[in-house]
């Protein structure tokens, strides 16, 4: 038996596709993602990977959990997504001084790709911005910044 008031609410579910912030940033996101991926997809890549090759690069010899946090990702997910690199000799995971903690760097296969890579993703980088402009580019880079504030709540 539903509650009269449960049946109004639902109501509201058609103001979602039209309101929810959430929403309407992970089918941005797809859709940015696809434009990167199409870009990325002549050496083997995606951007997902490219962006773990870019923030080990940043970080190079750096512990698995602090990429994670750098990367706002949990510990697990980015554990596999490494594996596929590290299976492509990309990327090496090694025991650091304490044993418990893994390190993770680019092996030299790694750095070529990534060096290969880098023209794509500037092709890339070039397309979504002339669709949106120089200006409104900045203004999304700003706005998405402003996220990471979020997680101070999350």
């Amino acid at each position: 038996m539903t509650k009269p008031n449960s049946q109004s609410n639902l109501t509201k579910v058609s103001l979602i596709p039209s309101s929810c912030m959430g929403m309407h940033i992970r089918r941005a996101s797809r859709i940015v993602t696809q434009i990167y991926d199409a870009a990325l997809r002549p050496v083997g890549l995606v951007l997902n990977q490219f962006t773990l090759l870019v923030a080990i690069h940043l970080v190079e010899s750096t512990p698995v959990t602090r990429l994670a946090q750098e990367l706002f990702t949990d510990q697990t997910t980015l554990t596999r997504n490494l594996k596929v690199l590290e299976k492509r000799k990309l990327v090496i995971m090694e025991p650091g001084e304490d044993r418990r903690i893994r390190l993770v760097s680019l092996t030299p296969e790694g750095r070529a790709l990534l060096a290969q890579a880098l023209p794509l993703w500037e092709q890339a980088q070039a397309e979504v911005q002339a669709r949106f402009g120089q200006q409104r580019s900045q203004e999304l880079l700003s706005l998405l910044s402003d996220t990471l504030a979020l997680t101070d709540t999350a």
